[in-house]
């Protein structure tokens, strides 16, 4: 008898276009597996019913008869069914309060959870992820909000010809536009205003190197955090180029012990021990783009004391936009006051009020905090994102989830990511009884 997996149909947002396996993929995954796949139809995912029948996949509203079910986004309440296992994004590990009722009817209804996020190898990397593609549409939407930005301010600009992420027919001809502008750039120069025009990367991983992709596509130079106030300084810039800063946590925290030296592992096991410093560097930003990892336990690193500040002594700091690709609201970024959507990208944060006001009008920078970035590029997302999952789907189709979680069979970086084993937290995750 064939292992049956459901695909859920995403429906959290009309946006929402991924799927987290795509037809080909599953017809090699039927063809080679003695498995098989039902998928509920949609009217709005990225690849449409027929091209799932075309490769063998059953279209069926009902999944009941599918013991597995992926999705990618949270599901709902009365999707969860007694016994079976759930593999998508369940943004409950960090004890997101929105989430907890979900958690709660998983546990009641003896689920198994296999969250995404937490697929990890043994060095703790993540393996199945959207990462690169939330920078990628990220970093697309922020040059979209500097260049409407300067356009409310009166200026024209060559950013102003950019489109937001999903109005480009692909990924392909969103980069081409870009490498336009940075021709434009390189042979005219930008506004006097905005030279010396620097871009602060927070953080490194895989959604700072998909931002760092896009702006790359423009004639730019790096320069080291350490060098960015001399650099002011000294004046050794250009109107034809853009400056690139990447910051990583040895320049965004310090040992509040000035015995102590930095040391990444003992910052993330001991956050406690550290105070941000990253503050300094914000008033030489043009742009600041935020990828970086955050949970509470962390110290913010732009806060609204600061910005207050800034713009009290200031009354046109040079920072325009802020990309917060990472989103984590009043989080690392304390002014992200609220996520937002494609059709409603941007806020203006006003740090003398502490109030956030749709678009670009007012005082204070532009607030770019799109949740669901990879949506943006639904095609070239869950493409890159079913490669990655497609090895695990096997395993997790014919596992044993019926005896001991020791004893169910799926492999090591599986495992890590099972936060519900028959309705109970894992050992991993037992910390996870307080949020509830």
């Amino acid at each position: 008898m064939k292992n049956r997996i459901g695909i859920r149909r995403e429906d959290k947002s009309p946006w929402e276009k991924r799927t987290p396996l795509i037809p080909s993929h599953l017809r090699e995954l039927t063809q080679t597996h003695v498995l098989e796949a039902w998928l509920q139809p949609s009217s709005i995912r990225v690849f449409s019913d027929e091209d799932y029948k075309s490769e063998g996949a059953k279209i069926e509203e009902d999944l009941s008869s599918c013991p597995v079910v992926f999705a990618v986004k949270e599901i709902p309440l009365d999707f969860f069914e007694k016994g079976k296992v759930y593999v998508f994004f369940s943004h409950t590990a960090k004890g997101q309060p929105h989430n907890m009722p979900m958690l709660k009817r998983m546990i009641e209804k003896e689920c198994t959870l296999i969250d995404y996020e937490k697929i990890v190898d043994d060095r703790g990397r993540r393996l199945v992820l959207f990462g690169k593609h939330a920078g990628l549409a990220g970093m697309i939407d922020t040059l979209w909000a500097l260049g409407q930005k300067l356009l409310k301010e009166g200026k024209e600009n060559p950013f102003s010809r950019i489109k937001q992420a999903f109005q480009y027919e692909s990924l392909v001809e969103g980069k081409e536009e870009i490498e336009k502008i940075g021709w434009k750039i390189h042979k005219e120069g930008l506004d006097s205003s905005l030279v010396p025009f620097l871009c602060g990367f927070a953080g490194y991983g895989n959604v700072s190197q998909g931002a760092q992709e896009i702006f790359d596509l423009l004639p730019f130079e790096e320069i080291s955090p350490e060098e960015t106030s001399n650099f002011f300084e000294q004046r050794n810039y250009s109107a034809y180029r853009l400056y690139k800063v990447v910051f990583k946590e040895e320049h965004m925290v310090k040992p509040v012990s000035s015995e102590d030296k930095f040391d990444l592992q003992d910052y993330y096991d001991h956050p406690h021990k550290y105070r941000p410093v990253f503050e300094p560097y914000v008033p030489f930003l043009t742009v600041l783009v935020n990828c970086i990892y955050w949970e509470p336990k962390y110290p913010r690193f732009v806060t609204k004391k600061f910005l207050k500040e800034l713009y009290k002594k200031e009354s046109s700091p040079r920072l325009k936009v802020i990309g917060d690709i990472s989103c984590d609201v009043e989080g690392s970024v304390e002014c992200t006051l609220k996520s937002t959507s494609p059709d409603n990208p941007v806020f203006t944060y006003d740090p003398l009020e502490e109030k956030a006001t749709d678009g670009f009008d007012g005082r204070g920078p532009v607030i770019m905090a799109v949740d669901n970035l990879p949506a943006e590029l639904s095609l070239e997302s869950s493409v890159s994102f079913s490669n990655a999952l497609k090895p695990f789907v096997p395993a997790i189709a014919r596992a044993d989830f019926i005896g001991d979680f020791a004893g169910c069979q799926l492999p090591a970086a599986i495992k890590r990511a099972v936060i519900l084993y028959r309705g109970k937290l894992t050992s991993g995750y037992s910390y996870m009884k307080k949020f509830l």
